[in-house]
This record gives C-alpha cells, structure tokens and sequence, in this order.
C-alpha cells in the first residue's frame, strides 16, 4: 500500500513561532528518509513556505496557494497553476474596489510571479502584512492603474469582517473563498482563487502523479477542509477550528506539540 501523507502549515505543521520544532525536523527527515512520501499543503507561497521548512527534504512535489500552484521542491519549478480569466479578473477587482477593499493581487507579470499592492490605498491591516514580506522578490508595489497587471490567480483582502462577509457571500458559490481570521494577527482576511483551484484537487493530482494508494492528510483550518474531504484520513490537530474536527478521521496533538510529527513517527506506512 502506497500511502502519501500531505499536512497544512500554519497551525498545523509550524508552531506558534512560524517553525518548525527540532523534534519535527528530525523526525520528518528520518522517515522520509525511509521512504515515506511526505508533502506540504499551504496557503503560502513557495518563497515563504520554503523559508519556514528550511531543515526538511521532502523530495517530492509541494502544493502552495492553496492548490493554486503545485512546485517541484528544491528548484520552485511550476508543474501546474490555476488562474482566473481575465474577465474574472476585472469583475473581482471592481467589486472589490468598489467596496473600498483595495486587494492584494497575486499575478505573473511580464513572467515574473510578484504580488502587487497599490501603497496609497493600503489600510493599517495590510500595511502590516506587507511589512512581514519586505525583501520578498516577489514585492510589487504600484499605483492604482497597474494593480491589476498580469495573469492573475490570487486575491487577498485584509478588512473588517461586515466589509469583506457581503464579498464572501457574493462570490463563495462561484469561486474558491476562505473567509477567516489570520491565525497571528487576528486580522479578517478573505482570499478568493479560481474554482479549480483547491488543495484538494492539487492532492489528487500529486496522488496520481506519484501512483499512490491513499492519501492522510493534517490541518487546522476551514481551507483544510477540501483536503480533509478528499482525503481516506485526515487528522486535526488539537488546537484546528471545530468544524475541521468534525471531518477529522481523529484529533491528534496540537501545532505546538508536534502532534503531526508524533503522530508519524507512530503510525507512518514506509
């Protein structure tokens, strides 16, 4: 039996401090060295998800913006990525500005992946989530005529939850939406992605990619819970949102007590 294991990052993987903990560190690397089939599912980007488990070597592929991309680890190289049209695009961005929610845009323009942000139009919200990514390559601030530039395949909005729940409600049956609390800052965020792209979808296609059997996965948050759908088990750990721990197979020990990795040292299939 061929089992692939997929865990989220945030909360799940990483402890409070954005890290991973020793323990987990050697623990994943021993068993993938074993053989097991290790991967991560995150909302992050590969630039800032590659920074966070820096001292792990799964060799291989990694799913990042919430299966909008999947990455071949260690190169960054794309191997499949989900977009919006350009029509969808333009419709999210004026519904969104037009509610005075000035997005984060996640684009490839002129060929480069960058994220893009109009400075005069940023809240206090997203002025702080931008102080944590200065020096990103990716970093694209621009004036409101160029926010839109690109191929674009992410929105991220950081607002008040009575402004961005109306957005949620509008657009949740037509494309992907996680409405929910950043996990750090306790800041509303809604982050819109094209239907196609979930974390789910992105599993499945690197379970079929690698020819496995099955496939546990690890979360803890709503945008999990695709992955935890598709999924033949999956576990949440003990600090995961309700509604996650209700699709869990079980609840395992909590992101700072390296539940995840404890939980495979015990119960892994090499």
């Amino acid at each position: 039996m061929r089992t692939l294991y997929v865990s989220d990052l945030d909360g799940t993987l990483l402890n409070s401090d954005q890290r991973l903990s020793p323990y987990t560190i050697d623990t994943l690397n021993r068993l993938i060295g074993q053989g097991m089939l290790f991967s991560y599912a995150t909302a992050r980007s590969y630039v800032t998800a590659s920074r966070v488990t820096e001292g792990i070597t799964p060799p291989i592929p990694v799913i990042t913006y919430n299966g909008a991309w999947m990455l071949e680890n260690g190169t960054g190289r794309v191997l499949s990525r989900h977009g919006f049209t350009a029509e969808e695009a333009r419709e999210i961005f004026d519904t969104l500005t037009a509610h005075g929610v000035w997005p984060i845009v996640y684009a490839m323009v002129d060929g480069v992946e960058c994220f893009s942000y109009c400075p005069e139009r940023c809240n206090q919200g997203t002025r702080d989530f931008n102080a944590t990514r200065r020096g990103d390559p990716r970093e694209r601030p621009t004036d409101e005529a160029h926010l839109l530039s690109g191929d674009v395949f992410y929105f991220t909005c950081i607002d008040a939850p009575e402004t961005l729940l109306p957005l949620y409600e509008r657009y949740k049956d037509r494309f992907q939406c996680v409405y929910s609390r950043d996990i750090y800052s306790g800041e509303q965020w809604l982050e819109l992605m094209p239907q196609a792209a979930t974390k789910a979808n992105a599993m499945l296609e690197l379970k079929e990619m690698l020819n496995c059997d099955r496939v546990v996965c690890f979360g803890d948050g709503h945008n999990d819970l695709s992955l935890f759908a598709a999924a033949d088990e999956g576990y949440a750990v003990a600090n995961a949102v309700d509604a996650l721990k209700r699709a869990a197979t079980g609840v395992i020990g909590g992101n700072n007590e390296d539940g995840v990795a404890r939980w495979l040292s015990e119960h892994a299939e090499i």
